[in-house]
């Protein structure tokens, strides 16, 4: 087995982790690259409190590698998500020695609550006593099960927890969901649980679409995914994409037009200061405007208009 090693900055290191997981690594970690050296300084807050910057000035990210998985294409993701290039001497790889990493791995990862009544629960606490139970009423307790580890999003970036936030306080009973970037289904799965009476899911990648089903399918819960080129005529109650400004930019002619009058949008994947700029692209058909923010990121909300 090996690991694949990140040089970076302190900015980019949070950011980076993050992305690395949905590309379908084992595990990432964030190590010092100025350990045991002159220049090495020490990560802490206050007493009792977490520093800031959950970084050092100079960083290595490594990520475990399964076998099978190409870094090059872990690196080609990477460049494309965190639009950043990456150089041959931005990287490398290292052997490590054959341990349980399975279970070394699932040993990191516990259930995620997010916000009042969500929870994503990895499959191995799927019986976990102390995790309360589903409650289909409205306002229950909503169970996903997902895997970290998997590719195409597994619930720990901000952007999700946004969405999922959102559609658990916003999503009408009965509405129909669009989940446009689906990529593992996480939010369409979550639409379809707080009550949606239809959900369809769309993904440019073939295996993001199978993820999707797979994992519908896992939770119970009935979403109809496809590929954009399938996704049948007609206009949504909610339409939801966590995906990345620039695509969003590009969209937005189409996704506004998806929305059905009186309908909402829902976009994440923006940073902060991402947020005019895409706000600006989706004004000639709604007004957009920040719902929330969360770690630098944005979840932005418009209504269309009944008369459009």
């Amino acid at each position: 087995m090996r690991e694949l090693v990140l040089s970076c900055s302190e900015a980019e290191a949070e950011a980076l982790s993050d992305i690395l997981m949905d590309t379908g690594v084992l595990a990432v970690t964030v190590e010092d690259a100025d350990s045991d050296t002159e220049v090495e300084r020490p990560l802490y807050g206050e007493p009792g409190l977490e520093p800031e910057v959950q970084a050092w000035r100079n960083n290595r990210v490594v990520a475990l590698l399964p076998d099978g998985l190409d870094p090059r294409q872990v690196l080609e993701q990477l460049s494309h998500e965190a639009d950043r290039e990456v150089t041959d001497s931005d990287w490398s790889l290292r052997d490590v020695p054959d341990q349980d990493w399975v279970r070394l791995t699932q040993s990191q990862f516990g259930p995620i609550k997010v916000g009042d009544n969500i929870w994503i629960v990895p499959s191995w606490h799927a019986e976990d006593p102390v995790l309360p139970a589903a409650d289909t009423e409205p306002g229950g307790i909503v169970r996903i099960q997902l895997d970290p580890g998997l590719a195409f999003g597994t619930g720990s970036h901000p952007t999700t927890h946004l969405c999922l936030e959102w559609l658990a306080s916003g999503l009408p009973r009965g509405a129909t969901v669009l989940d446009y970037g689906c990529g593992s289904g996480i939010l369409a799965i979550a639409a379809a649980m707080l009550g949606a009476s239809r959900v369809d899911a769309v993904d440019i990648d073939e295996l993001a679409v199978q993820s999707t089903r797979d994992n519908a399918s896992q939770n119970g819960v009935s979403v109809t995914a496809c590929l954009p080129d399938a996704l049948e005529a007609g206009q949504f109650d909610i339409v939801v994409a966590n995906i990345l400004s620039n695509p969003l930019k590009v969209l937005a002619p189409m996704l506004s037009n998806r929305v059905a009058p009186g309908g909402s949008l829902v976009l994440s994947g923006v940073l902060e200061r991402q947020a005019e700029e895409v706000a600006a692209a989706y004004r000639p058909w709604l007004e957009m405007g920040v719902w929330q923010a969360r770690d630098g990121w944005v979840c932005l909300h418009g209504v269309r208009g009944r008369d459009d």
